[in-house]
C-alpha cells in the first residue's frame, strides 16, 4: 500500500439475540475480496517490476516448507505477520500420563504481529447499517473434537448457530457445501445428511469420505421470517477456514 493510501472496511450489523434489548446489534466486516497467493504476488509485481513472480512464489514455498517443519519438531518461529508454536488439547491424567491420540491432539497458536495489529487498528470504519439478509453463521463446532470455528471431522457431526440459516427453498443452489480452497471442489452436503434445520441452528454430518484439505463452509437459502419464501436465493460464506483431516 502506497504511503498516501488509507486502509478502511465496511462493517455491516445483524441483530445480536443474545440480549434483551431488542435494539442490540453486533458488527461483522463485509469480506470485500479473496485473495490468493498468487494474487498477492502479482500485486507485488506491480508495484515493483524488478521483481519476479515465480522467484517469489519459489522463496514463499520454500520458507512456508521451512517453518512448517521447524514449527512441527516444537520451535516458535516468527514467520510473515504472525507468530506460531504449537498447543496441546486434552487432560492428562496423573504424573506419568502418555500421550492418548484418541484424548490428546496439538494445534497451531498464531499471534499477529505488531504491524499487522498496528496496520488494522489504523483503518477506517464505514457502518452501512444492517446487513440487506440478516443471514449470518456465527459458529461452527465439530462435534468429534469439540473445536470451535476450526475442523470438521469426516462421517462426525456439526454443529452451525446464526441467523436465518434454515435450509429452505427450492432453487437448486439451495443447501450447505463445502469448497475446498486448494483445489475449489465444492461437496454438496445431502438433504438426508442434515439433522436440524431451524432458523438460528442447524446440524448435519460431515460426508465420510470428504478429502483432507482446507474448506470455505457456504450457506444458500431462501428461508424468510415472514410466510412466503425469498424469491431469490441468499448466500454467506463463514469467515473462518476450516481443516479437515481424513
Amino acid at each position: 500500500m502506497a504511503a498516501n493510501d488509507k486502509s478502511s472496511v465496511i462493517v455491516e450489523l445483524y441483530d445480536l439475540t443474545l440480549t434483551e434489548r431488542k435494539d442490540d446489534r453486533f458488527g461483522r466486516v463485509v469480506t470485500t475480496k479473496s485473495l490468493t497467493e498468487d494474487d498477492l504476488i502479482a500485486i507485488a509485481v506491480s508495484r515493483r517490476t524488478d521483481l519476479n513472480a515465480n522467484t517469489l512464489k519459489a522463496s514463499i514455498n520454500i520458507l512456508q516448507e521451512i517453518a512448517s517443519e521447524q514449527i512441527a519438531n516444537g520451535a516458535s518461529v516468527s514467520f510473515g505477520l504472525g507468530y506460531f508454536n504449537l498447543g496441546v488439547n486434552g487432560v492428562f491424567i496423573g504424573d506419568s500420563a502418555k500421550w492418548d491420540p484418541s484424548i490428546h491432539s496439538l494445534s497451531v497458536r498464531v499471534t499477529p504481529t505488531a504491524d499487522l495489529r498496528n496496520a488494522v487498528k489504523a483503518s477506517t470504519v464505514d457502518v452501512r447499517g444492517m446487513a440487506a439478509s440478516g443471514l449470518v453463521i456465527n459458529s461452527v463446532t465439530d462435534v468429534t473434537s469439540g473445536e470451535v470455528n476450526s475442523r470438521l471431522t469426516p462421517g462426525g457431526g456439526v454443529n452451525l448457530t446464526g441467523n436465518k440459516i434454515k435450509i429452505d427453498g427450492d432453487n437448486a443452489t439451495v443447501g450447505i457445501s463445502l469448497t475446498n480452497e486448494e483445489t475449489k471442489e465444492v461437496t454438496l452436503i445431502a438433504k438426508t445428511a442434515v439433522l436440524v434445520n431451524d432458523p438460528s441452528k442447524i446440524t448435519f454430518v460431515v460426508p465420510a469420505g470428504l478429502p483432507s484439505g482446507d474448506y470455505k463452509l457456504t450457506i444458500t437459502t431462501q428461508y424468510s421470517s415472514s410466510v412466503q419464501s425469498l424469491k431469490e436465493p441468499r448466500s454467506y460464506t463463514f469467515d473462518y477456514v476450516l481443516n479437515v483431516t481424513a
